[in-house]
């Protein structure tokens, strides 16, 4: 059997042949998160029990998980194949969910890995480190690897100013726990996967007051209690949600996205609004009424000075972002300047963000902070429209993006590029959608990543997050992003300038470096500058 280590940058396929052991992996800040992985592989005719183990310095926490592997039917399309990691297998089997295993029956000819998240300790000091890693495998004498790492005197601080979403989808946990909608096992369930974003460094969640009106007619998970009142009126019972925004606070959420209002694609209807939570599904108007019909004026008359009185009580409405209609574009300016005329007549005291990416929409001022697509965002940058910027589904091909077949050095730019212009926030659709596009039906994550929607939906797209027993597995992708992030916040401790020659190989979202060797040196760089200052 062969073992060796390797960055967390490089995916290991079944195929995958035995590499020279890397024992330098690179530089960090005190607290900075960071991993690596072990490959293991052995040729002989029959499996072999294989255990991995882990010690760092006193006080590290040293996390080891085994990667697994999910089958990828097709590569991504619109994509150069310098753009594309497949290994030479796919179709075949890919590497992504990471389980809490630390040991394995290793199949013959096949090589497998396990992945180390490392935290430094609280003491952690300046210098050089190394973890030891250890092999076991049958009876043999156990293995050794020294994996060394430089910690620099730099303590990262919390990123500012840039909020980062994955919309987080309530009905996938509900259906995939089989929970009687917001019960005592959801709300058990639930804390888990909030950490989880948080730790990733996601600070802002999307909050089903209603139903999100994203992906066709979707299981209600409206946690705001409706009520009727005889006059004709409307009385709601925030509890729930009052819960909700509890325990994302704990969880380490910072602000909130609230419920789009209108319907997608150009807030032409008015959203699905149920009477109670919606167990029964049965509608406070018809379906399909119109976007500012007097029955939905005068529910929203009704909803929104609530709505303002509850963000005032719970303190979070200076953490607070707001959405009319999801992705408008081209002659649904019409019907989205309607909806938002009357959210200024009724609210005047709301600002909204919207992803969006026509620029005429930024122009116009109707929508406050746009968030457009990356292939468009810099144009917004251009002339001088303040947005957060998104991607969903594509632009693919060299652009910014977290697949299944993106290459990992690529994901791993996400923090470098996000802060190479002024943009305020980041914005995508899937951290769990766990379904068949525009359905109730679940699919398993385990065995398709594409909501049975390719080539239209990308494999890697709709979820970063796998669903476990009792709580999430993470991606590979998840962790390679979310650690990308830290590279964000370490570029503002450090103070560095937009406009900084170490940055100027980053030219747009399709040009930038996606080279494990650029973000390595470049980091090096870093503190090797701040130690000289």
């Amino acid at each position: 059997m062969k073992s060796w280590i390797t960055s967390s940058l490089q995916r290991i396929f079944p195929s995958t042949p035995p590499g020279r052991s890397a024992s330098a992996l690179g530089d960090v800040a005190l607290n900075e998160r960071f991993s690596f992985q072990s490959g293991v592989r052995h040729e002989g005719s029959s499996p072999l029990q294989v255990r991995v183990e882990a010690r760092g310095p006193r006080g590290w926490q040293v996390r080891v998980r085994r990667v697994g592997y999910v089958p990828l039917r097709h590569l991504n399309t619109d994509t150069p194949e310098t753009d594309l990691d497949s290994g030479g297998t796919v179709p075949g089997y890919v590497p992504d969910p990471l389980f809490d295993e630390c040991e394995m029956l290793l199949p013959s000819r096949e090589t497998h890995a396990f992945w180390f998240s490392v935290l430094p300790g609280r003491g952690a000091t300046a210098g050089d480190h190394s973890i030891t890693v250890t092999v076991t495998a049958g009876g043999d004498r156990p293995r050794e690897h020294q994996v060394r790492f430089r910690a620099h005197p730099v303590r990262i601080r919390a990123r500012r100013g840039f909020r980062v979403t994955f919309w987080f989808y309530l009905d996938a946990l509900i259906d995939w726990y089989r929970t009687g909608l917001f019960d005592d096992r959801f709300w058990t369930i639930l804390p888990a996967y909030l950490r989880n974003l948080a730790e990733h460094g996601q600070d802002t969640l999307y909050v089903p007051v209603f139903t999100p009106p994203l992906d066709g007619i979707k299981r209600p998970t409206q946690l705001l209690k409706v009520r009727r009142r005889p006059d004709g009126g409307h009385a709601f019972d925030w509890s729930d949600v009052r819960r909700y925004l509890k325990v994302a606070r704990e969880c380490g959420i910072k602000h909130f996205e609230w419920c789009h209002l209108f319907t997608q694609w150009g807030a032409k209807q008015a959203i699905r609004v149920y009477e109670g939570q919606g167990a029964d599904e049965r509608l406070l108007w018809p379906a399909g009424t119109a976007a500012t019909s007097a029955v939905y004026r005068r529910f929203l008359a009704d909803y929104l000075p609530s709505l303002h009185r509850f963000l005032r009580r719970e303190a979070v409405l200076d953490h607070s972002f707001f959405h009319v209609s999801d992705e408008p574009h081209g002659e649904q300016i019409t019907d989205y300047r309607k909806a938002r005329e009357l959210l200024r007549d009724l609210a005047p005291w709301m600002p909204v963000v919207d992803a969006l990416s026509d620029i005429e929409f930024g122009r116009s001022g109707l929508t406050d902070l746009p968030i457009p697509s990356i292939q468009s965002a810099l144009a917004f940058h251009q002339e001088g429209i303040r947005s957060w910027c998104y991607y969903c589904c594509g632009p693919r091909g060299r652009y910014l993006n977290h697949l299944m077949d993106t290459p990992l050095a690529k994901i791993g730019m996400h923090g470098f590029v996000f802060y190479r212009w002024p943009f305020e926030g980041f914005l995508h659709w899937g951290a769990n959608y766990w379904y068949r596009q525009w359905s109730r039906e679940l699919i398993d994550p385990f065995a398709k990543q594409d909501a049975g929607a390719w080539p239209g939906w990308a494999f890697g797209d709709p979820f970063v997050i796998y669903p476990g027993s009792d709580g999430p597995i993470d991606s590979i992708r998840w962790e390679v992003f979310g650690e990308s992030l830290q590279n964000h916040a370490l570029l503002q401790t450090l103070g560095v300038d937009r406009d900084d020659p170490i940055l100027r190989p980053i030219k747009s979202f399709e040009d930038f470096p996606k080279s494990e060797v650029w973000i390595r040196r470049t980091k090096r760089r870093l503190f090797q500058r701040e130690t000289r200052d």
